[in-house]
């Protein structure tokens, strides 16, 4: 069973009906017991990054989250909840993340031309980096999943498993051990957003793998 975590920001209710599509059992809660006894964990997010920071911080979730990622069980970040699991955040003023990818995020503006709209919203081809993660065991390289951000993360080459082109290479993934993160959304990227989530739902760490 995944355990979506309902922190007031997220777009809940689609991911749920996408995993349901996948006949894979999810519940949205904020019960720490839920969370810790679940199989796995997915961190959705829509909005600012301040608020869902301090709306983790107010609800004990954020220290929820790193508990159950630090104890080896698989997360998986989506959007806003992909950005939240780096160090900080430079959204509206710096603002501290979850610490569990090194790395931070910054606006989009400024490091693409002006013809380029922001929020950048639409298809992109994935690009693999190094070996390919286990959540993208189904896909091949250059399908593509849909985005909608204003912000990417820098400074992480190390846990990036994927980019696309936004006129500069954006981050489209990270993963570090049991950590994943897709700045993309799965639950609106068609077979090929399923498929990921698919794999999640079947990735089982191997040793040296977890934080």
């Amino acid at each position: 069973m995944i355990a979506i975590i309902d922190y007031g920001v997220g777009n809940m209710y689609s991911l749920k009906c996408s995993l349901e599509s996948q006949g894979i059992e999810s519940v949205m809660t904020r019960d720490r017991e839920t969370i810790l006894n679940a199989d796995k964990i997915i961190l959705p997010g829509v909005g600012a990054f301040k608020d869902a920071a301090k709306n983790l911080r107010e609800s004990g979730l954020d220290k929820v989250v790193i508990e159950a990622a630090k104890s080896g069980k698989p997360l998986m970040g989506i959007c806003l909840g992909m950005q939240l699991l780096f160090e900080k955040s430079y959204e509206y003023g710096e603002c501290e993340g979850l610490g569990l990818i090194k790395g931070s995020i910054v606006p989009l503006e400024g490091k693409i031309p002006p013809s380029y709209k922001i929020p950048h919203i639409g298809w992109n081809a994935l690009s693999f980096k190094g070996e390919k993660s286990p959540i993208f065991k189904y896909l091949n390289e250059n399908d593509c999943v849909y985005f909608v951000h204003s912000y990417y993360g820098v400074d992480c080459a190390e846990s990036t498993i994927a980019t696309c082109e936004y006129a500069i290479e954006v981050t489209a993934a990270v993963q570090k051990g049991n950590v994943f993160g897709c700045q993309f959304h799965p639950e609106k990227s068609g077979k090929v957003g399923l498929s990921i989530l698919k794999a999640f739902d079947e990735y089982i760490p191997e040793g040296g793998e977890t934080l």
